[in-house]
């Protein structure tokens, strides 16, 4: 069950277009430097264990598959979009995004704020229990595109 980084993207603030970035550092539980939820501003900053969200890209090819709906790179507000893993499988165990260490806490339900940004209607529907996964990152570190997404040793 390993996988890799596809895409890495953060948002300044809250509201913010989601920015493409090549790498960035993945801190201890804040989040990834310049993100919105590093400086606790995002929709879900008082939400313990959201420091870090991950989606992955056979989700949102489903989605587009299954409802018609494409969502490019970063629309998705998740950081960071992996591909060959499962992230479902990370909720309460502990797993490594390039140097990071982290721990899913729970699955990144789609909320009504997506849906309203985008303007298009069926999004949430089309992300339910595929919307992705919040982390706490446990050990910070650098995360890059190409990087391997794969689960700790017990």
């Amino acid at each position: 069950m390993s996988g890799r980084v596809q895409s890495i993207h953060t948002a300044p603030e809250q509201g913010a277009e989601p920015e493409s970035h090549e790498r960035a550092e993945a801190v201890a539980d804040a989040g990834l430097r310049g993100d919105r939820y590093f400086v606790e501003e995002g929709t879900f900053a008082e939400r313990s264990g959201s420091n870090l969200t991950l989606i992955e890209h056979e989700a949102l090819a489903a989605v587009e598959r299954d409802y018609g709906i494409e969502l490019e790179a970063g629309v998705h507000r998740r950081n960071i979009t992996t591909e060959g893993v499962r992230l479902n499988h990370f909720v309460d165990r502990r797993f490594r995004v390039g140097e990071a260490v982290c721990v899913g806490t729970e699955l990144c339900e789609p909320c009504s704020y997506l849906e309203r940004r985008l303007e298009t209607q069926g999004v949430r529907e089309a992300l339910v229990h595929r919307g992705g996964l919040r982390c706490r990152i446990i050990d910070g570190g650098r995360v890059r595109v190409g990087d391997d997404v794969v689960p700790c040793s017990a």
